[in-house]
């Protein structure tokens, strides 16, 4: 059983499954710009370190900057009024928060997902379940920088000794690790098990089922 009551989730391929409706506005922002269309699996290498990251990884090696910023604009206008589109959160998940919450945990998303889209997707999925949601913006450095997991804490009126990470990827595990947390891998998201076993990942769940008994919820 973890003695902590505060758990910090990432938020695409942990809580929500965002990966089809990235695809959609980044391949939206693509065309608009005369460029060839990317493959879900593509996409889904591309995703976890913030939507520059990924639309420089999507665009053609070699896009002049001013073209790769324009198509990031085109993204994130897109992705805005289209993020709820596909997106859901994964099987079992709402329940899971309902169980900590009840438990009296205390729960936070930190995500390199931008800041607006962050806690629009919380609060249309999860409402006053997660109560502490930050992305990334000019104010908070990207994970796996500390910074957004170390306010999250500060949000919550909780501390690093209280407190276990919960993501889906290496940059995940680098920010619990940054951040002087815990992690618990999740391998129902967007990396495989045997990914996150060669990242270092040391706790994995594979169903949120899993998860709950991990952070000592009983059955």
């Amino acid at each position: 059983m973890y003695p902590y009551d505060t758990v910090i989730f990432d938020l695409d391929g942990t809580l929500l499954n965002t990966l089809q409706d990235l695809a959609d506005s980044t391949n939206y922002a693509l065309a608009v710009s005369g460029f060839s269309p990317r493959s879900l699996e593509d996409i889904r290498t591309f995703v976890g370190n913030g939507v520059g990251r990924l639309i420089h990884l999507a665009v053609p090696h070699g896009t002049p900057p001013e073209a790769e910023a324009k198509c990031l604009s085109d993204f994130r206008a897109h992705y805005l009024l289209n993020m709820e589109n596909k997106t859901a959160p994964y099987p079992g998940i709402l329940a899971l928060l309902d169980r900590l919450r009840a438990a009296g945990f205390r729960l936070a998303v930190v995500s390199n997902k931008f800041d607006g889209a962050v806690k629009g997707l919380c609060a249309a999925y999860f409402g006053a379940r997660i109560p502490v949601a930050i992305g990334e913006s000019p104010t908070v450095a990207r994970k796996p920088a500390p910074d957004a997991v170390l306010r999250a804490l500060e949000e919550l009126g909780s501390t690093v000794g209280q407190a276990v990470y919960v993501g889906d990827s290496d940059v995940d595990l680098l920010t619990a690790r940054n951040a002087g947390l815990p992690c618990i891998s999740v391998a129902w998201g967007f990396q495989s098990r045997e990914f996150l076993l060669r990242a270092g990942a040391e706790r994995l769940a594979d169903t949120p089922e899993e998860l709950a008994a991990l952070l000592g919820l009983a059955g």
